[in-house]
């Protein structure tokens, strides 16, 4: 009983008490901009995207190297998932990662992210209206991720990306590091995690100019900037399950290096684990006044199961942005057994 009146305090205290100010400090004005290569931020889940990002400690599933890489320990069989992001300008971020469970409670996956815009029309300040030339912008992440089960309720686990940003002729190229943490308990299913994502050096611009580009007094050098990081912990439990219906719940606190802090809720429905709905919010965004939502729907190839998701979130700025993705788990993971 004792855990029960924890959990209870603590969704208080985050919601109605005196700390939401501590928690929250309006900070997004002071720090946003001050961070580079912001693709990283973006959610490569259907099933996170459609929850505002909220998913660190929930069940590992086929996306789980890009949201927590502690939880691929629960993945019994090899996955490969793909995932698309549709966003305003013809903007799309695609998503390609394989993971490979290992016999001693480990396990290792391989994942690649790539954002990109499409063309984009030169202009300088000489000819604003375009010089007829096309450039193009386009960012890279490539990934490698292992987790290891320490014991029954804990696992950790870590990851590393090479990063490469294109705009025309200048290019930065950076690592970044993930470390995940899960730990898991006995009482409708209560979950813990925490997650370092994106930290690592500083990434600046390189390349040269043509030497006919004006450059406006005081811009001759360019600076580096900080990875766009972030620091996230979240709690989840399953208070309402029946033989055909789940419900999980996760409050999650995210801290970015480059913006203000944020609580994201986020819901998932599941009905006789074949069909899911969720829907997400976060707090204290200032683009994000209308929840988040999606759907997934399990079927088959063969004898393998066949995870299609959606999701589909706003903001008051960028308009809509749809991700829609597929996960194959290979081997004999039968339909009922859990996501």
């Amino acid at each position: 009983m004792k855990i029960k009146y924890i959990i209870s305090t603590l969704i208080i205290s985050l919601f109605f008490g005196k700390v939401t100010g501590q928690l929250l400090p309006q900070l997004g004005g002071e720090r946003a901009g001050i961070s580079a290569l912001t693709f990283l931020k973006l959610e490569t889940s259907p099933a996170t995207e459609a929850m505002s990002g909220a998913q660190i400690s929930l069940p590992g599933d086929a996306y789980s190297a890009t949201w927590n890489p502690a939880t691929m320990t629960e993945l019994t069989n090899k996955t490969i998932a793909l995932s698309d992001r549709v966003m305003a300008a013809g903007i799309m971020n695609s998503y390609l990662s394989a993971i490979f469970p290992l016999k001693n409670r480990s396990a290792i996956s391989f994942s690649l992210t790539n954002l990109n815009s499409g063309e984009i029309e030169k202009r300088t300040v000489y000819q604003p209206d375009g010089t007829g030339e096309i450039v193009y912008s386009s960012n890279l992440a490539l990934g490698v991720s292992y987790a290891k089960v320490l014991s029954d309720f804990f696992s950790v686990g870590v990851g590393v990306k090479y990063v490469r940003e294109q705009l025309a002729e200048f290019y930065a190229n950076t690592v970044a590091l993930d470390l995940g943490f899960l730990y898991k308990t006995d009482f409708k299913d209560l979950r813990f995690a925490v997650l370092l994502q994106n930290f690592g050096p500083n990434s600046s611009l390189g390349g040269t100019l043509p030497p006919t580009t004006f450059i406006p007094s005081g811009s001759e050098t360019i600076d580096d900037y900080p990875v766009s990081g972030q620091f996230k912990m979240a709690i989840s439990m399953v208070p309402y399950k029946t033989e055909l219906k789940r419900l999980t719940v996760i409050l999650q606190l995210n801290v970015p290096n480059d913006n203000a802090e944020n609580i994201a809720l986020g819901l998932d429905y599941c009905y006789n684990k074949i069909f899911f709905l969720r829907a997400g919010y976060k707090i204290n965004v200032k683009d994000q006044t209308i929840p988040s939502v999606g759907f997934g729907l399990i079927s088959r190839i063969g004898k393998n199961p066949l995870h299609i998701d959606y999701s589909v979130s706003t903001g008051n700025t960028l308009s809509l942005a749809h991700t829609l993705g597929v996960a194959l788990y290979f081997n004999n993971q039968s339909r009922d057994e859990k996501r």
